[in-house]
Protein backbone atom coordinates (compact mmCIF):
# COMPACT_ATOMS: atom_id res chain seq x y z
CA UNK A 1 0.00 0.00 0.00
CA UNK A 2 1.20 3.68 -1.04
CA UNK A 3 0.25 6.97 -0.92
CA UNK A 4 -1.16 8.30 -4.29
CA UNK A 5 0.58 11.43 -4.77
CA UNK A 6 -1.90 12.28 -8.42
CA UNK A 7 -5.55 11.76 -6.71
CA UNK A 8 -6.49 11.98 -10.38
CA UNK A 9 -7.16 8.10 -10.29
CA UNK A 10 -10.58 9.15 -7.83
CA UNK A 11 -12.16 12.64 -10.83
CA UNK A 12 -15.10 9.33 -11.36
CA UNK A 13 -16.24 9.96 -7.92
CA UNK A 14 -16.94 13.44 -8.04
CA UNK A 15 -18.66 13.02 -11.10
CA UNK A 16 -21.39 10.83 -9.73
CA UNK A 17 -21.70 13.02 -6.50
CA UNK A 18 -24.22 15.37 -6.09
CA UNK A 19 -23.53 19.65 -4.79
CA UNK A 20 -25.25 19.26 -1.94
CA UNK A 21 -26.28 17.26 0.89
CA UNK A 22 -30.22 16.80 0.43
CA UNK A 23 -29.79 13.00 -0.42
CA UNK A 24 -26.90 10.31 0.74
CA UNK A 25 -25.27 11.37 -2.86
CA UNK A 26 -23.78 14.32 -1.52
CA UNK A 27 -21.19 11.49 -0.45
CA UNK A 28 -22.46 8.38 -1.72
CA UNK A 29 -21.91 8.00 -5.89
CA UNK A 30 -24.65 7.75 -7.64
CA UNK A 31 -25.65 5.16 -10.62
CA UNK A 32 -24.46 1.84 -8.76
CA UNK A 33 -27.87 -1.19 -9.25
CA UNK A 34 -27.97 -1.68 -5.38
CA UNK A 35 -27.68 0.13 -1.65
CA UNK A 36 -27.25 -0.90 1.46
CA UNK A 37 -27.23 0.74 4.88
CA UNK A 38 -24.77 -1.17 7.68
CA UNK A 39 -25.71 0.07 10.96
CA UNK A 40 -22.52 0.21 13.13
CA UNK A 41 -23.46 -1.00 16.58
CA UNK A 42 -24.52 1.00 19.50
CA UNK A 43 -23.79 -0.25 23.07
CA UNK A 44 -26.00 -1.14 26.08
CA UNK A 45 -25.15 -1.42 29.85
CA UNK A 46 -27.59 -3.25 31.67
CA UNK A 47 -27.85 -1.38 35.38
CA UNK A 48 -26.31 2.13 34.93
CA UNK A 49 -27.60 3.48 38.23
CA UNK A 50 -26.26 0.94 40.73
CA UNK A 51 -23.46 2.00 42.97
CA UNK A 52 -20.46 0.31 41.56
CA UNK A 53 -18.50 -2.21 44.80
CA UNK A 54 -15.73 -0.86 46.13
CA UNK A 55 -12.14 -2.52 46.15
CA UNK A 56 -13.16 -4.24 49.37
CA UNK A 57 -16.58 -5.19 48.32
CA UNK A 58 -15.30 -6.30 44.91
CA UNK A 59 -12.18 -8.41 45.98
CA UNK A 60 -14.76 -10.41 48.67
CA UNK A 61 -17.10 -11.42 45.72
CA UNK A 62 -17.00 -14.71 43.93
CA UNK A 63 -15.38 -15.20 40.48
CA UNK A 64 -18.63 -16.31 39.14
CA UNK A 65 -20.26 -12.71 40.93
CA UNK A 66 -17.58 -10.87 39.81
CA UNK A 67 -17.96 -11.95 35.71
CA UNK A 68 -21.74 -11.33 36.08
CA UNK A 69 -21.28 -7.61 37.36
CA UNK A 70 -18.95 -6.81 34.87
CA UNK A 71 -21.51 -7.83 32.91
CA UNK A 72 -23.94 -5.41 33.83
CA UNK A 73 -22.14 -2.35 34.51
CA UNK A 74 -19.49 -2.63 31.18
CA UNK A 75 -21.04 -1.23 28.19
CA UNK A 76 -21.46 -4.27 25.70
CA UNK A 77 -22.43 -4.58 21.64
CA UNK A 78 -25.54 -3.96 20.76
CA UNK A 79 -28.19 -3.91 17.45
CA UNK A 80 -29.98 -0.69 16.55
CA UNK A 81 -32.98 -4.06 16.35
CA UNK A 82 -32.25 -4.75 19.60
CA UNK A 83 -32.52 -0.78 20.83
CA UNK A 84 -35.58 -0.68 18.89
CA UNK A 85 -37.12 -3.50 21.00
CA UNK A 86 -36.24 -1.67 23.89
CA UNK A 87 -37.91 1.82 23.32
CA UNK A 88 -41.22 -0.22 21.09
CA UNK A 89 -40.10 1.84 17.84
CA UNK A 90 -39.35 0.68 14.14
CA UNK A 91 -35.69 -0.58 12.89
CA UNK A 92 -36.24 0.48 9.09
CA UNK A 93 -33.68 1.21 6.32
CA UNK A 94 -34.39 4.83 6.84
CA UNK A 95 -34.34 5.11 10.89
CA UNK A 96 -32.21 7.70 13.03
CA UNK A 97 -30.92 7.21 16.26
CA UNK A 98 -32.36 9.70 18.13
CA UNK A 99 -35.62 8.96 17.25
CA UNK A 100 -35.88 5.09 18.01
CA UNK A 101 -34.63 5.98 21.45
CA UNK A 102 -37.19 8.15 21.35
CA UNK A 103 -35.14 11.67 21.94
CA UNK A 104 -37.25 14.75 23.01
CA UNK A 105 -36.25 18.16 22.08
CA UNK A 106 -33.67 19.83 23.38
CA UNK A 107 -32.62 16.22 24.83
CA UNK A 108 -29.20 14.40 24.58
CA UNK A 109 -29.90 11.31 22.36
CA UNK A 110 -26.65 10.15 22.92
CA UNK A 111 -27.39 8.14 25.84
CA UNK A 112 -31.04 6.94 26.56
CA UNK A 113 -32.28 4.78 29.51
CA UNK A 114 -34.95 2.87 27.78
CA UNK A 115 -38.55 1.79 29.70
CA UNK A 116 -36.98 -1.26 31.00
CA UNK A 117 -34.22 0.37 32.55
CA UNK A 118 -31.22 -0.15 30.30
CA UNK A 119 -28.60 2.60 29.27
CA UNK A 120 -28.43 2.61 25.28
CA UNK A 121 -25.50 4.73 23.89
CA UNK A 122 -25.38 5.98 20.23
CA UNK A 123 -23.07 4.03 17.48
CA UNK A 124 -19.94 5.97 16.55
CA UNK A 125 -20.18 8.28 14.01
CA UNK A 126 -17.86 7.90 10.80
CA UNK A 127 -16.37 4.92 11.73
CA UNK A 128 -17.05 0.92 11.19
CA UNK A 129 -15.72 -1.33 13.67
CA UNK A 130 -12.97 -3.90 12.43
CA UNK A 131 -15.13 -6.79 12.79
CA UNK A 132 -18.16 -5.35 11.12
CA UNK A 133 -15.33 -4.28 8.34
CA UNK A 134 -14.08 -7.42 8.08
CA UNK A 135 -17.58 -9.22 8.07
CA UNK A 136 -18.68 -6.65 4.96
CA UNK A 137 -15.20 -6.97 2.95
CA UNK A 138 -15.65 -10.77 2.81
CA UNK A 139 -18.61 -10.17 0.72
CA UNK A 140 -16.77 -7.32 -1.25
CA UNK A 141 -13.98 -9.37 -2.53
CA UNK A 142 -16.63 -11.65 -3.82
CA UNK A 143 -18.04 -9.53 -6.11
CA UNK A 144 -14.75 -7.65 -8.02
CA UNK A 145 -12.42 -8.68 -10.48
CA UNK A 146 -9.85 -7.23 -8.66
CA UNK A 147 -9.67 -8.09 -5.09
CA UNK A 148 -6.11 -7.45 -5.11
CA UNK A 149 -6.29 -3.86 -6.05
CA UNK A 150 -8.18 -0.51 -4.81
CA UNK A 151 -8.05 2.21 -2.90
CA UNK A 152 -8.51 3.86 0.24
CA UNK A 153 -9.20 7.42 1.20
CA UNK A 154 -9.08 9.08 4.42
CA UNK A 155 -11.08 12.18 5.21
CA UNK A 156 -7.90 14.62 5.99
CA UNK A 157 -9.82 16.68 8.86
CA UNK A 158 -10.19 13.51 11.26
CA UNK A 159 -7.89 13.14 14.26
CA UNK A 160 -4.12 14.24 13.56
CA UNK A 161 -4.25 12.27 11.05
CA UNK A 162 -2.30 15.12 8.42
CA UNK A 163 0.38 17.27 10.14
CA UNK A 164 0.29 21.42 9.58
CA UNK A 165 2.39 24.67 9.96
CA UNK A 166 1.24 26.16 13.08
CA UNK A 167 1.34 27.34 17.10
CA UNK A 168 0.16 24.23 19.08
CA UNK A 169 0.26 20.78 18.61
CA UNK A 170 -2.47 18.76 17.56
CA UNK A 171 -2.54 16.73 20.55
CA UNK A 172 -0.58 16.45 23.47
CA UNK A 173 0.18 12.80 25.25
CA UNK A 174 0.46 13.57 29.24
CA UNK A 175 2.11 10.39 31.31
CA UNK A 176 0.22 7.93 33.29
CA UNK A 177 0.51 8.67 36.61
CA UNK A 178 3.23 11.11 36.18
CA UNK A 179 3.65 14.53 38.94
CA UNK A 180 0.96 16.39 38.72
CA UNK A 181 1.87 19.67 39.24
CA UNK A 182 4.25 18.70 36.10
CA UNK A 183 1.54 17.85 34.15
CA UNK A 184 -0.70 21.10 34.79
CA UNK A 185 2.54 23.23 33.91
CA UNK A 186 2.52 20.91 30.65
CA UNK A 187 -1.01 21.72 30.06
CA UNK A 188 -0.45 25.88 30.56
CA UNK A 189 1.82 25.78 28.48
CA UNK A 190 0.56 24.43 25.19
CA UNK A 191 -2.88 26.48 26.06
CA UNK A 192 -1.32 29.69 27.53
CA UNK A 193 -2.79 32.62 24.30
CA UNK A 194 0.57 35.08 26.19
CA UNK A 195 2.87 33.38 24.63
CA UNK A 196 1.10 31.50 21.80
CA UNK A 197 1.32 35.31 20.52
CA UNK A 198 4.70 35.61 20.21
CA UNK A 199 5.34 31.74 19.07
CA UNK A 200 6.56 31.37 15.48
CA UNK A 201 4.30 29.09 13.29
CA UNK A 202 6.21 25.34 13.01
CA UNK A 203 5.89 22.34 11.79
CA UNK A 204 3.62 20.22 13.79
CA UNK A 205 3.64 16.07 13.19
CA UNK A 206 0.78 14.13 11.93
CA UNK A 207 0.48 10.47 11.80
CA UNK A 208 1.43 10.79 7.74
CA UNK A 209 4.74 12.53 6.99
CA UNK A 210 4.96 16.07 6.03
CA UNK A 211 5.67 15.24 2.66
CA UNK A 212 1.81 13.31 2.15
CA UNK A 213 0.04 15.88 4.49
CA UNK A 214 1.34 18.78 2.07
CA UNK A 215 0.44 17.12 -1.05
CA UNK A 216 -2.55 16.50 -3.33
CA UNK A 217 -6.06 15.60 -1.85
CA UNK A 218 -8.82 13.71 -3.55
CA UNK A 219 -11.65 16.67 -3.63
CA UNK A 220 -15.10 15.76 -3.32
CA UNK A 221 -18.08 17.96 -2.09
CA UNK A 222 -17.45 18.70 1.11
CA UNK A 223 -14.80 16.70 1.99
CA UNK A 224 -11.13 16.67 1.18
CA UNK A 225 -9.69 13.22 1.51
CA UNK A 226 -5.71 11.71 1.38
CA UNK A 227 -6.01 8.63 -1.22
CA UNK A 228 -3.89 5.48 -0.58
CA UNK A 229 -3.58 2.46 -2.96
CA UNK A 230 -5.25 -0.57 -0.62
CA UNK A 231 -6.24 -3.71 -1.49
CA UNK A 232 -9.65 -4.54 -0.67
CA UNK A 233 -8.71 -7.78 0.08
CA UNK A 234 -6.87 -6.42 3.27
CA UNK A 235 -9.66 -5.00 4.86
CA UNK A 236 -10.91 -8.74 5.54
CA UNK A 237 -7.93 -9.61 8.25
CA UNK A 238 -9.14 -7.68 11.47
CA UNK A 239 -5.32 -6.90 11.53
CA UNK A 240 -5.67 -4.74 9.42
CA UNK A 241 -4.63 -1.46 11.18
CA UNK A 242 -1.11 -3.32 11.27
CA UNK A 243 -0.13 -3.11 8.24
CA UNK A 244 -1.46 0.47 6.88
CA UNK A 245 1.08 3.42 6.25
CA UNK A 246 -1.58 5.42 8.19
CA UNK A 247 -1.16 3.71 11.58
CA UNK A 248 -1.09 5.64 14.39
CA UNK A 249 2.60 4.87 15.41
CA UNK A 250 3.20 8.51 16.80
CA UNK A 251 0.37 7.74 19.67
CA UNK A 252 2.02 3.70 19.81
CA UNK A 253 5.29 5.33 20.83
CA UNK A 254 2.91 7.10 24.22
CA UNK A 255 1.97 3.68 25.27
CA UNK A 256 -1.39 3.11 23.47
CA UNK A 257 -2.08 0.08 21.55
CA UNK A 258 -2.01 0.02 17.46
CA UNK A 259 -4.78 1.53 16.02
CA UNK A 260 -5.41 3.27 12.71
CA UNK A 261 -8.52 5.51 11.05
CA UNK A 262 -10.73 3.54 9.10
CA UNK A 263 -11.00 4.80 5.69
CA UNK A 264 -13.55 7.13 4.52
CA UNK A 265 -14.04 5.42 0.93
CA UNK A 266 -13.14 2.04 -0.57
CA UNK A 267 -13.61 1.02 -3.81
CA UNK A 268 -11.70 -1.90 -6.30
CA UNK A 269 -10.12 -1.10 -9.23
CA UNK A 270 -12.67 -2.31 -11.51
CA UNK A 271 -14.83 0.07 -9.87
CA UNK A 272 -17.41 -2.92 -8.90
CA UNK A 273 -18.69 -1.04 -5.78
CA UNK A 274 -17.94 1.56 -3.37
CA UNK A 275 -17.84 1.99 0.73
CA UNK A 276 -18.71 5.13 2.04
CA UNK A 277 -18.08 5.61 5.96
CA UNK A 278 -19.26 9.39 6.20
CA UNK A 279 -17.76 11.56 8.92
CA UNK A 280 -21.27 12.54 10.15
CA UNK A 281 -23.11 9.14 9.46
CA UNK A 282 -23.67 6.26 12.13
CA UNK A 283 -23.77 3.56 9.39
CA UNK A 284 -21.74 2.59 6.19
CA UNK A 285 -23.53 2.81 2.82
CA UNK A 286 -22.37 -0.47 0.15
CA UNK A 287 -23.27 0.61 -3.29
CA UNK A 288 -22.85 -2.20 -6.02
CA UNK A 289 -24.75 -5.19 -7.36
CA UNK A 290 -28.06 -6.46 -6.49
CA UNK A 291 -25.96 -9.68 -5.68
CA UNK A 292 -23.58 -8.38 -3.38
CA UNK A 293 -26.27 -5.87 -1.58
CA UNK A 294 -28.75 -9.50 -1.05
CA UNK A 295 -25.47 -11.07 -0.02
CA UNK A 296 -24.45 -7.81 3.10
CA UNK A 297 -28.06 -8.10 3.91
CA UNK A 298 -28.40 -11.62 4.29
CA UNK A 299 -25.34 -11.76 6.74
CA UNK A 300 -26.56 -12.59 10.23
CA UNK A 301 -22.77 -10.93 11.68
CA UNK A 302 -24.17 -7.96 9.87
CA UNK A 303 -26.70 -5.28 10.66
CA UNK A 304 -27.72 -4.12 7.31
CA UNK A 305 -30.74 -3.23 5.48
CA UNK A 306 -30.80 -2.21 1.36
CA UNK A 307 -31.79 1.26 1.03
CA UNK A 308 -32.87 2.96 -2.88
CA UNK A 309 -31.15 5.30 -4.44
CA UNK A 310 -31.32 9.18 -3.47
CA UNK A 311 -32.33 7.83 0.23
CA UNK A 312 -32.00 10.79 2.56
CA UNK A 313 -30.35 9.79 5.96
CA UNK A 314 -30.94 12.75 7.02
CA UNK A 315 -32.33 13.16 10.95
CA UNK A 316 -35.77 14.05 8.85
CA UNK A 317 -35.30 10.95 6.84
CA UNK A 318 -36.85 8.90 9.56
CA UNK A 319 -40.86 9.29 9.02
CA UNK A 320 -41.46 6.06 10.69
CA UNK A 321 -40.60 7.23 13.92
CA UNK A 322 -41.61 10.11 13.81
Amino acid sequence: MEWIANPSVGDWLREQLDEDYSSMHGVVPRGYPAYARVFHPAAVRSMPDRAVPTHQEWDRLAPEEQGRLIDLFVDAPTTWGETAAAFGTTLHPLAQWQRIVRTPPEEDWRTRIAPDGREFSAPIDGELDVDALAGVAAHLIAHTRTPDAGYAALWEGTGSLVGYLGESPSRVFFPMGGDPNHEAMLNRSTHDPFNNVFRKPSWQEGILSREISEGPRLRLPGRDHVLFSAPPRIFTDRGWVLDVPWRDRIAEEHGFPPSAQGPSIIWPEDRAWVVVTEVDFDSTVVAGSAELIRAICADERLEALPISEGADLGWNGDEVNG
